[in-house]
């Protein structure tokens, strides 16, 4: 299959984004480029839209005056990240070959391929930005998965799949783009009794008072919405998801930050990210519920 078939075969499940906001998310993110997310994607072929977690090993980046330091500092930046997803992925449970996993906010696909590769099973991606699920989708032909893995562009609030088809689902940083109450009833449909959903998220603590000065920086540059922890947790009770596991990987999730920063990948919203875990505004959490 040609990666024209693939885009031929992406767009027959497009349905218009449900917003004039959803419009421009996925302007935003079809003329998205960053080195940032392409370099690090190009160490193994996984791609992924989020950020790293756990200790940087400074023993494998060597002297950083040396010529291949920042090489080795991208390839352990992206080790962080591709860590991340397995934390996620360890909160799914045990799916079986024979289910189906939904990636609300699939991106270029990093995840999906990891979820696959572990469980085996199929895994179904949804993103606002055709040119995301093309790219996801053309590596997954590469990749000889397929038949399994899969990105559609619809809008993740109201998705084609049918109702309890999913064994687990999940968003990695993209829920910040949506109303939660409209987000988790589409989860809570899609999902089958007894069903998992995870997410990671960064969200501004309820107990600093109001969003920072650098929450409102990392809205403006996303053009996203950040939510508090206490919204994530109401709008998950009002959808019969029931949280079973909260974690916060505020402290785990720094190192990478402070190493990011050191790199020519900056983008300038990284002094935004440390500042505000520093002072306890921002957390970066996961929760993970079982639908009732």
């Amino acid at each position: 299959m040609t990666s024209t078939e693939l885009t031929t075969n992406t767009s027959l499940f497009i349905p218009s984004p449900a917003s004039p906001y959803q419009g421009d998310i996925a302007r935003y993110w079809d003329q998205e480029a960053r080195p940032v997310n392409l370099r690090l994607g190009d160490v193994d072929g996984l791609y992924h839209h989020h950020y790293g977690l756990g200790d940087v090993d400074h023993d494998s980046l060597g002297n950083a005056g040396d010529s291949g330091y920042e090489k080795k500092l991208v390839a352990e930046l992206h080790r962080l990240e591709s860590a991340q997803t397995e934390v996620l992925l360890g909160q799914l449970g045990s799916p079986g070959r024979d289910d189906t996993l939904v990636d609300a906010g699939c991106g270029r696909g990093g995840s999906m391929v990891m979820a696959h590769q572990r469980f085996g099973c199929k895994v179904e991606g949804v993103t606002l930005s055709s040119k995301q699920a093309d790219f996801a989708n053309e590596r997954a032909h590469q990749l000889g998965i397929d038949d399994h893995v899969r990105a559609r562009v619809c809008n993740m609030l109201g998705t084609p799949f049918e109702t309890g088809q999913a064994a687990a689902s999940w968003n990695n940083e993209s829920s910040m783009y949506v109303d939660l109450e409209d987000l988790f009833a589409e989860h809570s449909r899609v999902l089958k009794v007894g069903g998992r959903y995870v997410t990671i998220t960064g969200c501004w603590n309820p107990r600093y008072g109001q969003p920072s000065k650098w929450v409102s920086q990392i809205n403006a540059h996303f053009e996203c919405n950040i939510h508090s922890r206490r919204e994530y947790l109401r709008a998950m009770a009002n959808n019969r998801l029931v949280p079973q596991t909260v974690i916060d990987l505020t402290p785990q999730t720094l190192p990478y930050w402070e190493l990011r920063a050191t790199s020519s990948l900056v983008t300038g919203i990284e002094e935004a990210f440390i500042e505000s875990y520093k002072d306890g505004s921002f957390q970066y959490v996961l929760i993970a519920a079982d639908r009732v």
